[in-house]
């Protein structure tokens, strides 16, 4: 999960979460998320390893079914 610039939250998946982090900073041309892209810079707040892609995925739907408050108080945890 990163903290975009406005403060807002932005919930993915990723195999190399540093890779991906500089992805959604723009370091990479064309690559990111159109939501991140005009929030930027991202802060990374809170990682957890799964598995694999498949159990990464289910978790993030369950993070994105959070409320915006469920989410802080985990990110501060």
């Amino acid at each position: 999960m990163v903290r975009c610039s406005d403060a807002s939250l932005y919930t993915g998946v990723a195999t190399d979460v540093e890779r991906r982090v500089r992805e959604h900073n723009g370091e990479f041309k064309n690559k990111g998320a159109k939501y991140t892209k005009a929030r930027r810079p991202v802060e990374l707040v809170y990682t957890k390893r799964k598995k694999n892609r498949s159990y990464a995925q289910i978790e993030e739907a369950k993070l994105k079914m959070l409320s915006r408050q469920e989410k802080l108080s985990l990110i501060a945890n």
